[in-house]
């Protein structure tokens, strides 16, 4: 399929700008590169206020008031596990709140090269047993928490769910990094021309692991190889992919192991999508459709159960 036209005008205008490829950047220049792009706000939730979620700086969404407590979804944002930040994908937590009816928590988990690998997956971790354990403060259920992410905040999800550091009930994976070998087909056949590139990647991967502890071996950095037992144990899961994507057939593989292991799993395809169209419901129907169909499947997943 090709790609879709909203989609290859906005890449049309992209390269019209010339912005220096990210693997050509250092990170300061890249995030601040990230900043000045971060998309606005078309869906405010009824509420947001900054948290110390066990030390790590979040930011909580919170639907509109009603008599029962809403379930909680901890969002851990994109950018390579080097770039994004709570702005970065504050439309994105805005969205799924104020669709889902459920309160979001968009943790702001450190950041490398300053800190790699495991650094920011130590704060995944932290901030989801803090939110488990300030349900009450927080105005959730605890017993209704979900996780998601998208691209790199996907990999930290699915990661955190191999770990099970609390009950879980859903998570929601948009395009995850599952694969950092980068040895799939997609990561050749859209290596350049598609906003995300190969060699940018890389160029995340290599600061991720730039601290010497771990490695693309590593079912902590690629959730792929991980064993069956902890992909087993995952809840159930919606991955959403896109065709013009270097890590299309990773999160295709993720979505085919879960379900073959007996994990609960849909995936969504969007075949004449680039990597990052999730961020963009304000220039891409394909990501209005995406969010409506992402907080449906939240909602879902996170309604109480019958009395």
């Amino acid at each position: 399929m090709p790609l879709h036209p909203e989609t290859r005008a906005l890449l049309d205008v992209l390269a019209e700008i010339g912005a220096t490829p990210t693997e050509q950047q250092d990170p300061v220049t890249a995030r601040a590169d990230r900043a000045a792009l971060a998309p606005p706000v078309t869906d405010p939730c009824h509420s947001t206020r900054d948290v110390d979620a066990g030390g790590v700086p979040a930011r909580l969404y919170l639907p509109a008031p009603s008599d029962m407590a809403p379930g909680l979804l901890v969002w851990f944002h994109g950018g390579g596990w080097v770039i994004g930040d709570l702005e970065s994908h504050d439309n994105i937590c805005h969205s799924l709140a104020r669709r889902s009816g459920h309160a979001v928590l968009s943790v702001a988990y450190r950041l490398a090269p300053e800190d790699p690998f495991p650094a920011g997956l130590g704060d995944c971790v932290e901030a989801t047993r803090w939110a488990h354990a300030c349900a009450d403060e927080l105005g959730i259920d605890a017993d209704r928490i979900a996780l998601g992410g998208d691209s790199a905040g996907a990999n930290l999800a699915a990661v955190v769910a191999h770990l099970a550091p609390v009950p879980l009930r859903f998570q929601l994976l948009v395009y995850p990094v599952t694969d950092a070998r980068a040895a799939t087909p997609s990561y050749s056949e859209n290596a350049e021309g598609y906003f995300l590139t190969a060699a940018a990647m890389q160029w995340f991967v290599d600061h991720y692991l730039s601290g010497g502890e771990g490695s693309i071996d590593d079912p902590r950095v690629s959730p792929l190889l991980a064993a069956d037992g902890a992909v087993a144990a995952s809840p159930p899961t919606l991955v959403i992919t896109a065709g013009y994507d270097p890590l299309r057939d990773e999160g295709v593989a993720y979505a085919d192991r879960l379900a073959a292991l007996g994990v609960t799993t849909t995936h969504v395809h969007f075949p004449g999508q680039i990597h990052a169209f999730f961020s963009l419901p304000h220039l891409l129907t394909d990501a209005r459709l995406a969010h409506a169909l992402a907080a449906e499947a939240v909602a879902d997943a996170l309604r109480p159960e019958p009395a």
